[in-house]
């Protein structure tokens, strides 16, 4: 019999809190995220926004000196581990350590740290560039410091799916329980990606939102006048543990994870594929492998990027799957608050599709003024909404390069 894996606890860093309590507060509340970013001058950059968060001091959770040795998404995947386990109630020692492992999703890791060395090898030369420079970029080291910082010594890896990479962080540690090779598995998405060189490169692309007067409000996902996504940051980690071991500690249950799909468009680097088909094959397959039929479905957290491409074939998919149940289906994007955090994106919205299923509340989609005739879906409009039967939720994320992640998660009945 396959094992059941459910969520204990949740760890959070955010532009919206770093708190659980505080972050879902936020969501459910509709308040945005978004402001004029701060960390480097933006006026030559068309798109000068972003979900930056300001307040994060790594020394709270970190010692001092380890944080210096980390990129800056690694120090948020270590603070919102820590938080996990805290959440969880879960110690790890001697007799643990080999059963828990670390599995975290991260589309461009150290990007920051790359821009530093590189101006610093072109100005100061080859020998000044730091020896740390590689392993406080380099992706693996989310999971590897968080390791390290935990104790935890089970299996231990990194996904890589760009802006699907925590949803198949979770979803493949999701598979490492369920064939027994963990008990417990701290995972989720991690991204610093508010950079010079990433902003440059997507604003190169088009891909950002030019709304720069009115921060707030340029993230509006399926709405008509959407422009492009508001690039965002930080860190969503969860706790995954087989069900009997958490009953036998009398744990507190979030939410049961029951379903991972995932699939590739083989259509384009960037563009979904026509039609929204890889998006859907991955629900299909997370839905299938849940045993749940399309109509048990009461709400998807969309990837809804708020690009005029993304939302609109994401609609399509998901009409494809769930046919004329689909207009009565409740759909958001809570990139509409957060931004979009790339790699992490999948964490934070895995924990707000768990939390939503616990408290009985859907996360609205704010900015959502006009509606697109092509976009003509529930997608749970400005302000959230409280529901009684709420049992099934799914959460998709789509990245460049075609790589879509879907994961089902349910209400927890024993």
């Amino acid at each position: 019999m396959e094992k059941r894996v459910v969520i204990t606890g949740m760890g959070v860093v955010s532009s919206l809190g770093f708190t659980i309590d505080k972050f879902w507060e936020n969501i459910i509340n509709g308040k945005s995220g978004i402001k004029e970013i701060t960390r480097f001058d933006t006026e030559d950059y068309p798109s000068k926004i972003g979900s930056e968060i300001t307040d994060f001091h790594p020394e709270k959770y970190m010692d001092e000196k380890d944080a210096k040795r980390m990129g800056l998404f690694t120090q948020y995947a270590v603070a919102a581990a820590l938080n996990a386990l805290e959440d969880a109630g879960i110690k790890i020692n001697d007799s643990n350590a080999e059963e828990i492992g670390v599995l975290i999703g991260s589309g461009i890791g150290g990007i920051e740290i790359l821009e530093q060395q590189v101006i610093r090898l072109h100005e100061r030369g080859p020998r000044r560039v730091s020896p740390f420079f590689i392993p406080m970029m380099i992706s693996n080291m989310a999971p590897g410091q968080v390791s390290i910082y935990t104790g935890a010594k089970g299996p231990n890896s990194n996904a890589v799916t760009a802006c699907a990479s925590g949803t198949t962080a979770i979803g493949e540690a999701f598979e490492i329980i369920k064939r027994g090779d963990a008990r417990v598995m701290i995972s989720g998405g991690t991204e610093a990606g508010i950079a010079t060189s990433a902003m440059a490169g997507f604003s190169s692309m088009r891909a950002l939102s030019t709304r720069n007067e009115e921060p707030e409000r340029a993230s509006r996902p399926f709405e008509r006048d959407r422009d492009g996504f508001v690039i965002g940051e930080g860190c969503g980690m969860v706790i995954l543990e087989e069900l009997d071991s958490a009953l036998k500690r009398d744990a507190k249950i979030i939410a049961e994870v029951v379903g991972y799909g995932m699939s590739g468009d083989a259509y384009h680097i960037t563009q979904p594929a026509p039609d929204g088909d890889g998006a859907a094959r991955a629900m299909k397959m997370a839905l299938q492998k849940a045993g749940s039929k399309p109509e048990d479905v009461g709400y998807i957290n969309a990837h809804g990027t708020s690009t005029p491409l993304n939302d609109k074939y994401e609609t399509m998919a998901v009409k494809s799957v769930f046919g004329d149940y689909a207009y009565k289906l409740a759909i958001s994007s809570t990139k509409s608050m957060t931004g979009h955090l790339l790699g992490a994106a999948g964490g934070i919205e895995t924990i707000i599709t768990a939390l939503a299923l616990n408290q009985g509340i859907l996360p609205p989609t704010i900015n959502y003024e006009n509606p697109d005739p092509e976009c003509n879906l529930d997608y749970v409009p400005n302000k959230s909404r409280n529901v009684d039967n709420l049992e099934i939720a799914m959460t998709n994320s789509f990245g460049f390069g075609g790589q879509n992640a879907c994961l089902v998660l349910k209400r927890f009945k024993q």
